[in-house]
């Protein structure tokens, strides 16, 4: 499979309050349809993630909304699937593409989240959790929680490994004008805010965020430029009770094993990851479920620096979940263009040296949905 992304988009992430989300999607889709260099009217289709704009303030039917805010008249489609919803819409667009069925896709992800108050959204985003964990009052930095422990347990992962993410993706964010937190934070930092859910501190776990991203692709790939070459969804039980196994997220193997292998390459061949770090463990369980280092020694992996700009292989160069921010459904659009950028060479301070192979890994809820795409040149 071959897709070209041919244009690239993204708001700022953070707090916009004076901006609904149409506004956002807008914004971000505008850019990328200017970036494409292609008139409106050679979109075929719209393809608009999102997860929570309905439950939050009772307006759904968003494929229309923002393909018609933009004048475009073809088709339209909202995605949904938990966090991992702008990775899933980039999926479909593939395979909407790879059918024939069209040739130029508009992809956006938006989220419009601070202006709920917290336990609205909390409620909200409990949504792509089980029932049985919703009566049981379990939140997600209690399900994370749990997987962390059952880790530190198992691998005598510590406080520190946790810490060492956080403060990775704050220094890569300080160098990313799009980020919600653009700055630098210290291991004592981390380690000595507030418990938010033990073992986790208010540093380890990803912020409510506002924002959108927007990506154009296309079928036409006579030209060089950046291509998606592997693209593969994996499912577990949504229910985290349900699980095999507490440190681990198996759809994330899965779905690598199958997008590595459309792409023909090997995980030791990306240069630059941007993986689903919602709290510090899910980076520290994506480095080993992806394959990057061994079962146990992603803690260790991340601290001594291999995934740090200047390491084997940079991982959210963006500042990940946990500092450029986590607008959930436009998480997944972000990713892709973080490393379509990073392969054109087009992010300035953060960038990897000689990169021309990327992936993206985005999950909804505790991994019952993992997507995974390859990018290349």
């Amino acid at each position: 499979m071959k897709v070209k992304v041919l244009g690239t988009g993204l708001t700022k992430f953070g707090e916009h309050w004076d901006k609904s989300l149409k506004d956002l999607a807008f914004a971000a889709a505008k850019e990328a349809i200017e970036d494409s260099g292609l008139d409106t009217d050679k979109i075929d289709a719209v393809f608009v993630a999102n997860m929570l704009h309905g439950k939050l303030t009772g307006q759904d039917h968003l494929g229309a909304l923002v393909a018609s805010n933009l004048g475009i008249v073809g088709g339209a489609f909202r995605v949904e699937a938990a966090c991992a919803s702008g990775g899933i819409a980039i999926h479909l667009a593939i395979q909407s593409l790879m059918s024939g069925t069209y040739k130029n896709v508009l992809v956006v992800g938006a989220e419009k989240m601070t202006d709920a108050g917290a336990s609205e959204i909390s409620s909200a985003l409990m949504g792509a959790g089980s029932e049985d964990e919703r009566k049981a009052g379990l939140t997600f930095p209690a399900l994370y929680a749990l997987m962390a422990k059952a880790h530190m347990q198992k691998y005598g992962t510590t406080r520190s490994h946790l810490a060492s993410v956080s403060v990775k993706n704050h220094y890569h964010a300080s160098l990313n004008e799009k980020a919600q937190f653009p700055y630098e934070v210290t291991l004592e930092k981390v380690l000595e805010s507030p418990i938010i859910s033990s073992p986790f501190t208010l540093f380890d776990v990803c912020p409510v965020t506002d924002g959108a991203g927007a990506v154009v692709l296309s079928s036409d790939s006579t030209q060089p430029g950046v291509f998606i070459t592997g693209s593969a969804v994996a499912t577990d039980t949504v229910d985290l009770s349900q699980r095999s196994s507490l440190i681990e997220i198996a759809a994330t193997r899965q779905a690598a094993k199958e997008a590595l292998k459309q792409a023909g390459v090997k995980i030791s061949d990306i240069k630059v990851a941007e993986v689903h770090d919602c709290f510090t463990i899910a980076e520290i369980l994506a480095m080993e479920d992806l394959g990057f280092c061994q079962k146990g020694e992603g803690g260790k992996f991340i601290q001594k620096g291999s995934t740090k700009l200047g390491g084997s292989c940079p991982v959210n160069t963006s500042g990940g979940l946990k500092a450029c921010g986590h607008p959930v459904a436009a998480t997944g659009v972000k990713q892709i263009i973080e490393i379509t950028r990073q392969l054109q060479g087009r992010v300035g301070k953060r960038q990897v040296a000689n990169a021309d192979v990327g992936l993206t890994h985005n999950v909804g809820g505790t991994g019952g949905t993992v997507v995974v795409h390859v990018l290349q040149t």
